[in-house]
């Protein structure tokens, strides 16, 4: 992997110059919460360089057991009511140091979290759970590179309309499928274009965006990185994302399925392995591209690593797709997947196996927009080192159309599904260890429990009149 020169990163030195001579005034000091959200504070710059930088800044540590609309929710073992809510210790990561051009003369730093009585890094933070992966992959000699290719609807509503009408009857940024049109393109040029130039000054480098399937519906892409590094990018992504929709007075949403009627969001994530050093990678090979060719040619830790994701990512699911909405996507004929297959270049399957060489990787297409990048990342490490570990051979390769396939395992229709899979699943407390995994096992259970209790347009719509 060559070394890549990244524009709008930060040393600490230059951060100080900047700030000397005005052009930075702020920095929003910050962690991803169990959704993915980022969360923080904006320090000034003077006090970032006096304090924060060496010394970090504290936060409270219900961020990790809130639910989406910040509410305490009780039954966690990191934090609750009765351990009172203190505090934990949020450190940056210098190596995370970036300007943010889209916002007013500021950078940004992403932190660690680390626990304010052991000092340790607290297990449940998402960026922990994989940083933990990360070592356990350096450990085996390998670096994991990966990039999202994320999806997004643009709506004409900006935010706070969108919430008046009860985010219904919004108006889609494009009235037809635009799926590679250059025209409708251009009309969501105001957003997108702000976004490819603002990630792309601000350390995040942006390959190109796209028109996707449905009416209003876009793609951006960004530069592959350590996966680590690539969680932050990604998460920063949506972040600057949803900022410039709201300068724009547009709003921009990460459903997983925004419309029943419409084509859902996903998050194809690739992976390779390489050596320590990132110079080789360990997947180089290729595959047979006819029916009379040659057996694959790629490496046996490839073929190990792709039967850990055959047989573990199932277990994993929620981590994957952790809403209640995240399964409204797999849906046959919509380019999500819904059997457990792997092919070479073949958009049916829920493990796509793409580029040749030095650039052979495998896709999965199974996460939709909404997921967080760091426990999605985590738990493909998870599974693909486990698989090498257990020299788990794959399936054989599939050839055809997944979705009219029969005997093949499919992915689960429902959280609940996923969550009762997790929780028999012999290798996620293994991987993250007891603690992380019934903490998010709780998050994930209060996801359907309020889902639950909550009454639908759908119900209103079918049971009004004519029950």
């Amino acid at each position: 992997m060559t070394e890549q020169t990244v524009r709008g990163m930060l040393s600490l030195d230059e951060l100080q110059q900047k700030i000397e001579n005005g052009e930075i005034e702020t920095v929003v000091t910050a962690f991803p919460d169990a959704y993915g959200r980022l969360m923080g504070k904006r320090i000034t710059g003077e006090f970032f360089l006096e304090s924060a930088a060496e010394h970090g800044m504290h936060a409270c540590d219900y961020l990790y057991t809130v639910d989406m609309e910040m509410e305490p929710i009780p039954g966690y073992k990191y934090a609750s009511w009765e351990l009172g809510y203190g505090d934990f210790h949020a450190v940056p990561d210098l190596a995370t140091l970036r300007q943010a051009t889209w916002l007013d003369k500021s950078a940004l730093v992403l932190c660690d979290s680390f626990d304010e009585k052991t000092g340790n890094l607290v297990d449940v933070a998402p960026r922990s759970v994989l940083k933990r992966q990360v070592g356990v992959a350096a450990e085996m000699g390998y670096a994991a590179v990966g990039a999202s290719e994320l999806e997004y609807y643009i709506f004409e509503d900006n935010y706070r309309s969108s919430h008046e009408k009860n985010y219904t009857n919004l108006r889609r940024f494009g009235h037809y499928i635009e799926d590679y049109h250059i025209l409708q393109g251009t009309r969501e040029e105001p957003l997108n274009a702000a976004a490819r130039k603002h990630l792309s000054a601000s350390g995040v480098p942006v390959e190109f965006s796209k028109g996707e399937w449905g009416p209003g519906q876009h793609e951006l892409n960004i530069r592959y990185a350590p996966v680590l590094e690539m969680a932050d990018r990604h998460t920063i992504y949506k972040q600057c994302m949803k900022d410039l929709a709201d300068q724009l007075d547009l709003s921009v949403t990460f459903m997983a399925k925004v419309d029943e009627q419409l084509a859902g969001s996903s998050c194809h994530i690739h992976i390779s392995l390489w050596d320590e050093a990132q110079e080789r990678n360990i997947f180089d090979g290729d595959m047979p591209l006819a029916e009379d060719a040659h057996l694959p040619t790629v490496s046996q830790e490839f073929l190990w690593f792709l039967g850990g994701w055959l047989r573990y990512v199932p277990e994993l699911m929620p981590f994957f797709a952790p809403t209640v909405n995240s399964y409204k996507r797999y849906q046959p004929g919509t380019f999500a997947p819904t059997g457990i297959a792997w092919s070479y270049d073949n958009r049916t399957a829920g493990f796509r196996v793409v580029g040749h060489g030095k650039s052979l990787r495998i896709e999965t297409r199974i996460p939709g927009a909404d997921v967080n990048p760091y426990l999605a990342y985590a738990a493909l490490l998870a599974a693909g080192l486990a698989g090498i570990r257990e020299q788990i051979e794959p399936s054989p390769i599939f050839k055809g159309d997944v979705y009219a396939a029969e005997g093949l395992p499919q992915i689960p229709v429902t959280l609940p599904q996923s969550i009762a899979a997790l929780v028999s699943s012999s290798i996620a407390v293994d991987a993250f260890g007891q603690d992380v995994v019934a903490h998010y096992l709780h998050f994930f259970n209060t996801e359907q429990a309020l889902y639950n209790r909550a009454v639908t347009d759908w119900e209103r719509r079918r049971y009004f009149e004519q029950i």
